[in-house]
This record gives structure tokens, sequence and C-alpha cells, in this order.
């Protein structure tokens, strides 16, 4: 009877974090998405003053863009890295999280990754209507 008790009890806490921490995974990848997402637009918003005057292509000014999408990254909490080519800003997030209950089994943190594209745009967009 015992055995079956501790069998029992080592299976509702594996399962417990397997939800808690599976949980925390999910939390961690959203916020990697959302962060990415929201650097890549500052990004993209840095436009460089002179591609705005001039009828040709959009640029992104790449010291600019990476110093918008880099505060978004320090206001979230999370790291990552910045790419401008062109007027296409890139942004690959990390983002640790620490396990509750997977640390009994030496799973001390859960990562998260994400990586977004925006790219600056003039004018409106139209859907073809």
């Amino acid at each position: 009877m015992s055995l079956y008790v501790v069998a029992i009890t080592v299976g509702l806490v594996a399962l417990a974090g397997l939800v808690i921490d599976g949980g925390k995974a999910l939390a961690a990848r959203e916020k990697a998405a959302d962060t990415a997402q929201q650097a890549a637009r500052a990004g993209a918003d840095a436009l460089s003053p002179d591609s705005l005057r001039n009828p040709g292509p959009l640029a992104a000014s790449p010291a600019g863009a990476t110093r918008a999408a880099d505060a978004v990254l320090a206001t979230g909490g999370v790291t990552g890295t910045v790419s401008v080519d062109g007027d296409n800003v890139t942004v690959s997030v990390v983002v640790h999280e620490a396990t509750a209950i997977l640390s009994a089994v030496g799973v001390n943190q859960i990562t998260g990754t994400a990586t977004a594209s925006a790219t600056a745009l003039r004018g409106t967009t139209t859907g073809g209507n």
C-alpha cells in the first residue's frame, strides 16, 4: 500500500511540475514574442529623416532603430539582439523564467525565445478595394 502511495505522490508532483512550469514556459514564450514585436515596431518607427523627405524607399536609421528597440527590451526586462537591414528591423528576444517545481529534479530555468520583424511604411496601404 505504501509503495502505491509513494508512486501516486511522485506522479502527482511530476504532473504538477509539468502544469505549473509548463504554464511558465508558455508565458515566457508569449512575453518573448510580445516584446520582440514591440521592439521591432519601435525600431522601424525610428526612420531616417532624410528618407522621409525623399520620394524613394524608407530606411530606418540603424543607430536610432537599435536604440529604440533596445529601450523596449530594457523596459521589458529581457535580453535580445537587433538587426537593421534597410527599412526592415528584426529583433530576437530571450526570456528566462525560474521553475517552481521542476527545480527539484534539476530543471532550474525555462527559456522562451521569439523573433519578430517590422518594416517601415510610408502613408497607408490598401487591401485591394
